[in-house]
């Protein structure tokens, strides 16, 4: 049974794996780090390399032919985001958020929870580290205090649309009209809610996202936003395809347009054409969003009911959130718990503290304790989540 009657294909899907005594076909549960990839993506990159080429500037037929769908790649992706001035193509969403750190304008303060990912959390020079709230108001509040309290000059706000940990959703407009309010900026890391949920960037200054999740994994991402700082800033890597003019003795005169600026070398022609194949793919959010939350529900009350299995969760079982579930097992390491999984059962989890370490010691309750994740995607069936449940019953209930 699929997650939709009509959803998009995946390559692999129920591929078979090795388990003992045998093969299954696969479970997978780890949509959060890497999706698999969409077979539309699939087709328009074998579509693609016949006249595979390096864009711009080329007047031979093939790079003519490349650069069209690289630019085409880059309207798709605007039009999928709602129409936000700069597109710049990046590898993930850790290299977007570098690029912007890069080009903030000297002095600016930036504020950040502590519960964000590290991709969020690290690139800043200097940055406001607000504990992790208790609730959706005091991380509205705390926020505002702290940009109220910044020195003067520019300021940014970076947040998440989605927890990678629990897929709770933060409020990102309530957020965004607290920047506002005083006279700051605001960064959104969409990089787990895109994959889930329709995403309109206009509300935001900037918006960062990575294709791997959003079934493209050919190691494209963006960062998409305001073009005043991008076309401000030095550019973020400094050579070929980001300068107007290089004179013998040296002096440069670099692009204005943020999107070439900010992209010299040969781009990543072909993960720019898969993420957009994956943005004009998924379409059907209504539906989507109906069979992942029955799903997600179905999961998070059985793992509910099993002894010592416990669901992390910042803001309590009822706060929305999108098809992430982690939780520890009492008695049982999270490593342990994810190779039982994949040997026995062929169900793929993800174990760790997700890149996002003060969080999950906080949930936890110790520096020194991870846990597991299990995420959904487009591919998650019926079947999948009974495998799931059925393993860790197996695992939890004490043989007579």
């Amino acid at each position: 049974m699929s997650v939709l009657t009509t959803a998009p294909a995946l390559v692999g899907t129920d591929a078979p794996v090795p388990v003992r005594g045998g093969f299954v076909p696969y479970a997978n549960f780890d949509y959060a780090a890497s999706a698999p990839c969409l077979q539309a993506v699939a087709d328009a990159v074998a579509q693609a390399l016949p006249y595979y080429s390096s864009v711009h500037r080329g007047a031979g037929y093939a790079s003519q032919v490349t650069t069209r769908a690289y630019e085409e790649a880059r309207e798709t992706v605007r039009e999928f985001l709602g129409g936000p001035q700069a597109v710049i193509f990046t590898r993930n969403t850790t290299d977007a958020f570098n690029l912007l750190a890069r080009a903030l304008p000297h002095g600016t303060s930036v504020v950040v929870f502590a519960s964000e990912h590290h991709a969020t959390q690290l690139p800043w020079r200097r940055a406001v580290r607000l504990p992790i709230p208790s609730s959706p108001g005091e991380a509205v509040a705390a926020a505002e205090r702290a940009l109220r309290e910044c020195a003067e000059g520019p300021r940014l706000l970076v947040v998440t649309a989605a927890s990678n940990v629990t897929g709770e959703l933060w409020p990102i407009h309530e957020l965004a009209d607290v920047a506002r309010r005083c006279g700051a900026r605001i960064a959104v890391d969409a990089a787990q809610l895109a994959p889930h949920r329709p995403f309109d960037a206009t509300d935001f200054d900037y918006v960062a996202l990575s294709g791997h999740k959003l079934y493209a994994p050919f190691g494209a991402g963006v960062l998409a936003g305001r073009a005043d700082w991008l076309r401000a800033a030095d550019p973020y890597l400094r050579g070929g395809g980001a300068t107007r003019s290089v004179t013998v003795e040296g002096d440069v005169d670099w692009a204005v347009d943020p999107e070439q600026r900010h992209e010299a070398g040969t781009p990543n022609v072909v993960g720019a054409i898969a993420l957009a194949a994956a943005c004009r793919t998924l379409r059907d959010w209504d539906a989507i969003v109906a069979d992942e939350e029955r799903l997600l529900a179905e999961l998070r009350d059985g793992i509910a009911a099993l002894p010592g299995v416990r669901e992390l969760s910042l803001w309590g079982p009822s706060h929305p959130r999108v098809g992430i579930v982690s939780f520890t097992v009492d008695g049982h390491s999270p490593r342990s718990v994810a190779e039982y999984l994949s040997d026995v059962h062929g169900i793929g989890v993800r174990d760790g503290k997700f890149c996002a370490h003060p969080l999950v010691d906080t949930l936890t309750g110790s520096p020194t304790t991870t846990a597991i994740r299990a995420s959904l995607g487009l591919g998650t069936t019926q079947l999948h989540i009974t495998r799931l449940l059925t393993a860790l019953k197996t695992l939890t209930t004490p043989t007579p």
